[in-house]
């Protein structure tokens, strides 16, 4: 069936409760190397993957496999795959975070495409080959919209659980051990969702639970945030009582063991909390106010720093990362006798990354059986994700051999650790490791949860990402990438043919991408498409440095980076010059959207969610970020040279838009501003609008239906070849 330019048949179904699908950023890594270089892992991590293969061997593969003299010679771009757009949606589920109950089992929290995005708390069965149980009713989904973003929408204590409901924003208590307690709620009913919690902490001394609170009452644009606490002895529900107020942002508030101090970040405008935040710590008296507080780190004017994720010892000592001095996120700790901060390891690498959802956990405490703190810790340094036990005492740091490539958040558990992660064979997945005696080395490792469990079967297809490292430019400086080769055992193109090439540009900015296994990734190299990820400058992994080079010219390096990378392929023999496509969501839409005004290395880009003028954004945007274009890009008369939508004319080649009607942080006027213009200059154009998706799609239709069109629209426009799948393509304005 064909549709007009703007997809009506798209427009299913009205909102209903989402999950925590997050695109992060408002648009939710040594002499310059010639080469491709592959990422390296340890001989074990290699028998980690010939183990998981081995557990996939079990499964047939949808396709039989040939023989490499029975390979199929086809176009670039035309194979058939297993790995289809049904696929990639059915294992599109997030992981909005783990925790353990007071038996020692493991909760975590996902969003479930196929259930409208809905976000669920599952535990672990009782037994080991017990099913998995929802803990919580069919009308309830787990998820907060602090900052927009979310994140640490949960917390539990032996058998409490404290839940943000999604349809009204309000704080819920549950039994986990009762299978027939509904959750009872706990804050105010303020008629509409306006007011958010996120990010708490049980109080056992005053029977209470302190959380950050975003208020939208007065103001839906300058809301009021603030820590709280909220009674949890009273079955009256009671006003939250303000702990903790006078700034634009607060997160992580942390008690001490005894619940005498509290520890939070703070910061204000025009501060993004990577480019300057505040630590500071609170006493708290008999009646559970805050009488004296001191500021632990960035409070110096001359020392630029932005700690994170504090952290009490079991013995009371507070823990946290920062970026002093090197630019690099390290351990570091607060000496309270002298008010002094004191480095725990220094390492460039980043023990931490930067604060768009609430609840990051990058360390945690080890019970030892004595005084000395054992610290699980993940860092990232070039591309690369590392777990370690820090010994705080000695000061040493042990690398634990693990298969994932990728960490994310780290859970303690009943003698063992839960890890978020994923590596470039693993998709996002939560591990149960387990440590010696000595807790130096890993005695067992087992996935215990997966966002694609049967995605195994498609082994033989997968692409492995290889990082590399290519000059931009400006001279003497590189930027990172991960690159997939076409990868299909089945098929083959000719000697003579060079993959078309589809780059991608993430979101955020201040984010990063990571070479692990996406399978919306192998949906293209599967059929036959070179596929490049780029960690521009501006991207997080690589430190405070290479992060500033975004500041004041978002809009320009990233662009020149992303445009390098593709000239870089295409010099490398990797792609075909003619067939470069860019992609990108959010922030990586409007890089996408400034490449093909602005560039000419495109012939064509697929933009998600992206921004065309960035002072409609300025005007538009949400509390948290109504500052970050500033310091990225400048004033109005820079932020209209950098839009796009003002440099129609400049744009040269084909474009597809997608867009959520229901999106907060970048409003639908921007996707059909720009689908108006270019179809007024007779270019290629079309615009796909969902309702009732937000800033990022979480619907299994939508998902689907956006990698199939995007898919066959470069086919079609630029790709010379055929799609093997049977997809009906929507109208193209100037096209059809």
């Amino acid at each position: 069936m064909v549709l007009s330019g703007i997809a009506s048949l798209t427009r299913l179904s009205a909102y209903s409760s989402t999950g925590s699908a997050i695109n992060l950023g408002f648009f939710n890594f040594n002499h310059i190397s010639r080469r491709i270089v592959p990422v390296i892992v340890s001989a074990n991590r290699q028998s980690c993957r010939r183990m998981a293969s081995s557990v996939a061997s079990s499964n047939a593969p949808p396709l039989q496999v040939v023989s490499e003299q029975d390979k199929i010679t086809a176009p670039y771009g035309s194979w058939k795959s297993p790995i289809t757009a049904d696929v990639v949606s059915g294992a599109s589920k997030r992981l909005g975070g783990t925790s353990v109950d007071g038996h020692g089992r493991l909760i975590w929290l996902e969003s479930r495409p196929n259930e409208s995005g809905r976000s669920v708390l599952v535990r672990e069965g009782e037994k080991p080959g017990d099913e998995p149980v929802d803990v919580i009713p069919k009308d309830f989904a787990v998820r907060t919209l602090a900052q927009e973003y979310g994140g640490g929408a949960f917390q539990i204590s032996g058998d409490t659980l404290i839940l943000s409901n999604y349809k009204d924003q309000r704080l819920y208590r549950q039994s986990v051990d009762s299978p027939d307690s509904s959750p009872v709620p706990l804050t105010p009913d303020y008629g509409a969702p306006v007011v958010c919690y996120a990010d708490g902490v049980f109080d056992s001394r005053f029977s209470r639970y302190v959380s950050v609170r975003e208020d939208q009452r007065k103001s839906s644009t300058n809301s009021i945030t603030t820590i709280v606490a909220i009674d949890l002895s009273d079955k009256n529900i009671q006003e939250p009582k303000v702990l903790i107020s006078g700034n634009d942002f607060y997160a992580f508030p942390r008690l001490d063991p005894k619940g005498e101090r509290i520890a939070w970040i703070e910061w204000g405008h025009p501060n993004m909390p990577w480019d300057k935040a505040e630590l500071w710590v609170g006493y708290i008296d008999g009646k559970g106010e805050v009488y004296k507080r001191i500021c632990v780190a960035g409070c110096d004017p001359i020392l630029v720093e932005s700690p994170t994720e504090p952290k009490w010892s079991p013995q009371g000592e507070l823990f946290f990362i920062t970026d002093r001095e090197s630019g690099f996120w390290n351990l570091y700790k607060w000496n309270e006798s002298e008010n002094k901060v004191v480095a725990v390891y220094s390492l460039d690498a980043e023990f931490s990354r930067p604060l768009w959802v609430f609840g990051i956990k990058s360390y945690d405490f080890i019970l030892s059986g004595d005084a000395k703190n054992l610290i699980a810790c993940s860092y990232r340094q070039k591309g690369i994700s590392y777990l370690g036990i820090l010994d705080d005492a000695q000061g040493s740091l042990s690398v634990l051999d693990i298969p994932f490539t990728d960490v994310d958040n780290i859970t303690l558990g009943n003698g063992c650790l839960y890890i978020e992660g994923a590596s470039a064979v693993h998709p996002s997945s939560v591990a149960k490791v387990t440590l010696d005696d000595h807790k130096s080395k890993v005695v067992d490792f087992k996935i215990v949860w997966s966002s694609s469990p049967d995605c195994l079967m498609y082994k033989s297809y997968f692409s492995l990402p290889e990082f590399i490292e290519f000059p931009t430019e400006v001279p003497g400086q590189n930027a990172y990438a991960y690159f997939y080769p076409p990868s299909n055992p089945n098929y083959q193109a000719s000697q003579e043919e060079k993959p078309p090439l589809l780059l991608k540009s993430h979101g955020g900015p201040t984010s990063e991408t990571h070479g692990i296994l996406n399978l919306s990734i192998q949906y293209w190299t599967s059929r036959g498409w070179a596929f490049v990820d780029v960690n521009y400058g501006g991207s997080t992994g690589y430190g405070r440095e290479y992060r500033e080079r975004l500041l004041g010219r978002w809009g320009i390096v990233d662009v020149n980076d992303c445009c390098s990378c593709a000239r870089y392929m295409v010099e490398n023999g990797k792609a075909d010059g003619e067939r470069i496509c860019i992609t990108g969501r959010s922030a990586g839409g409007y890089t996408t959207l400034a490449a093909l005004a602005f560039r000419d290395t495109f012939k064509a880009g697929a933009s998600l969610y992206g921004v065309a003028d960035l002072n409609m954004l300025k005007a538009d945007m949400h509390k948290f970020e109504s500052h970050y274009i500033d310091r990225l890009v400048g004033n109005d008369k820079d932020c209209f040279e950098r839009s796009p939508i003002n440099f129609v004319d400049r744009f040269s080649c084909p474009m597809i838009l997608f867009q959520g009607l229901d999106d907060k942080v970048v409003f639908p006027d921007q996707a059909r501003k720009i689908h108006k213009a270019l179809k007024e200059k007779g270019l290629p154009v079309a615009l796909v609008e969902y309702e009732g998706e937000q800033h990022g799609f979480r619907k299994a239709e939508r998902i689907r239906f956006t990698l199939e069109q995007a898919m066959v629209f470069f086919a079609r426009l630029i790709g010379h070849f055929k799609v093997a799948d049977e997809i009906t393509p929507i109208k193209i304005d100037n096209f059809d």
